[in-house]
């Protein structure tokens, strides 16, 4: 049975498994010296520009712990919004991995502004205080919003006058790019985002990221964060095939788009069965709800989704690339019979 509990419960789409079946031949050279890894490199420069350097990783945690690493000292701190998945879901891996303070920002809807960024940007040049360096956003947000071109410019406009890094974590950049109808370039490298976390195992594929580098300065020891951040993957080519297909065939426009589109729908029903409490706009494919709490219990005893906030008696459903209609309705019936 298919839940709404994270766009990391789906599957692998067919066109990724076969290009991992048809990268299952011979032997190629390990660390990433094969074709398809070359291949991909090439790819993302035409994505993002000639400036675009990529390094694959394992996961979105060694992602953002990566590029994190080649932004930061030890002496520096990183500010990030108090739901950013840095602060919240990485177990303390970004402070652990680069030594920096990890700074969290109260937000109303998981994004950040120059105006909320400002009082912590104090003590410059204070060597008793950790220096702020890089601001991590994510898009979408943890609570599904989005932030537009203009408001990612502003934001890199404002930490670029001040000496600063900002780092995106593009875990669901897909589903942003097809609700804003943008280009990744348009939504990364044209606002000014210096280095990225480059997600696609939400929208379809096995497992592997990548980190991008749009700074020579970023990208200048970026192997070597790789490897010692326990991130370097021998038989590399099995997470390069992967995005081959997702960019060329534009599977990652495809399954975003389906997914979106489930979330809309899901929230349209939630809505016309009588519940209207939602916390924060549907502008992907993540939906956030309050429900009267027994009927939580009494739904989470036919389906699965996580409790965002006890307290306020908040759940997160998360729509993927493989989100019928039949599940939708599976769901409505499970909650009129939790009514």
């Amino acid at each position: 049975m298919k839940s709404f509990g994270s766009d990391n419960h789906s599957g692998v789409h067919p066109a990724i498994m076969a290009a991992i079946m048809a990268a299952n031949q011979q032997h190629v050279i390990a660390y990433g010296d094969d074709s398809f890894t070359q291949q991909l490199t090439k790819i993302i420069k035409e994505v993002f520009g000639k400036q675009a350097e990529p390094y694959l990783v394992f996961n979105g945690t060694g992602a953002n712990v990566v590029s994190l690493r080649a932004c930061v000292q030890p002496f520096h701190s990183i500010l990030c919004a108090d739901t950013a998945h840095i602060a919240v879901d990485e177990c303390g891996s970004p402070e652990f991995m680069t030594h920096a303070a990890l700074r969290t920002i109260p937000t109303p809807d998981g994004k950040l502004t120059p105006e909320l960024l400002l009082p912590h940007l104090e003590n410059l040049g204070f060597e008793h205080h950790s220096q702020p360096k890089v601001v991590y956003i994510s898009q979408c947000t943890e609570l599904g919003t989005l932030y537009t071109p203009g408001e990612i410019k502003l934001l890199a406009d404002f930490l670029h006058g001040y000496g600063m890094y900002l780092h995106l974590d593009g875990a669901r950049i897909a589903n942003a790019a097809v609700a804003l109808n943008k280009s990744f370039k348009e939504l990364t490298v044209d606002c000014g985002v210096d280095i990225m976390s480059f997600g696609a195992t939400k929208n379809g594929l096995m497992m592997g990221e990548m980190v991008i580098a749009f700074r020579p300065e970023l990208a200048e020891n970026l192997k070597y964060i790789r490897k010692q951040s326990a991130q370097l993957y021998s038989k590399m080519r099995f997470a390069a095939c992967q995005f081959l297909p997702y960019l060329q065939q534009g599977i990652w426009k495809e399954n975003a788009e389906h997914a979106n589109e489930m979330a809309q729908m899901l929230r349209n029903r939630i809505f016309e069965a009588g519940y209207d409490k939602f916390t924060q706009p549907t502008q992907a494919n993540i939906i956030l709800l309050q429900l009267p709490q027994p009927v939580i219990e009494k739904l989470l005893a036919q389906t699965f989704f996580y409790i965002w906030n006890e307290h306020r008696h908040e759940i997160r459903l998360v729509t993927s690339w493989d989100t019928t209609q039949e599940d939708v309705e599976h769901f409505m019936e499970c909650l009129v019979s939790a009514s």
